[in-house]
């Protein structure tokens, strides 16, 4: 009897000793991708999906460079063809593919390889993040500070994404001439707000006006590694 007592007792010491789990790190992923690429509709479809998961950000950037095949992609910037130039220099490469995915800013996956994409998002989700980013968003306006968790991080660009949750499109000509295809979370607009020093506080709130979901990110200079975002839908 003494034993059972004792041992229930380890068990209870042992549960409320354990810390409490802590709120999964949100993950961002970006899509670049075109509504011209024959290959994309399965990456386009797999960003669906992951809108499902609380822990990942997904968000599709149109890119224009297939445009010249015959049909133009209405969500198409050329600010994400630059941003995904940007990237493929910041990792020496030499080219740039649709689809391509890139985890946090530091996982860049060519191709409609989801297993590889899974297995980054689980990572970096268990990593506790380096910076504090608190937002709230009021009428039109979004409120953010950002601190310090640690050691300083080095300079980082806190961004402002704004996309369309859902949209269906028939496709007339090119690589995908006569399908209908479903796109989600397409981005918008992707805006700099300020740069972050990486070791003062910084608030400060940034206009945000329309029902469009707001997400902020807090990314290394390059683009890098992402070291925060938050969702406000």
């Amino acid at each position: 009897m003494l034993r059972s007592i004792f041992a229930g007792l380890l068990v209870a010491m042992a549960v409320f000793a354990a810390p409490a789990r802590a709120e999964p790190t949100p993950v961002v992923v970006e899509l670049f991708t075109s509504q011209g690429c024959s290959s994309c509709p399965p990456a386009d479809a797999f960003l669906a999906r992951l809108t499902e998961r609380d822990d990942v950000i997904p968000l599709a950037l149109h890119v224009d460079y297939w445009d010249y095949i015959g049909w133009v992609d209405h969500f198409a910037d050329p600010k994400f063809t630059r941003r995904q130039k940007a990237y493929a220099r910041e990792t020496h490469s030499r080219t740039v593919y649709t689809p391509q995915m890139v985890v946090q800013g530091a996982v860049h996956v060519a191709g409609y390889r989801p297993e590889q994409v899974i297995a980054a998002i689980d990572s970096h989700s268990a990593m506790p993040p380096p910076v504090l980013l608190d937002v709230s968003r009021e009428g039109g306006r979004v409120s953010i500070r950002v601190a310090s968790a640690g050691a300083p991080t080095g300079e980082a660009q806190l961004q402002i994404v704004r996309y369309k949750p859902k949209e269906t499109v028939h496709i007339g000509r090119g690589e995908n001439a006569g399908r209908t295809i479903p796109y989600t979370n397409i981005v918008t607009a992707w805006e700099t707000i300020a740069t972050w020093d990486g070791t003062s506080d910084w608030t400060g709130t940034v206009e945000a006006e329309g029902e469009e979901p707001v997400v902020i990110i807090l990314q290394e200079t390059g683009p890098g590694a992402v070291l925060a975002a938050k969702h406000l839908r």
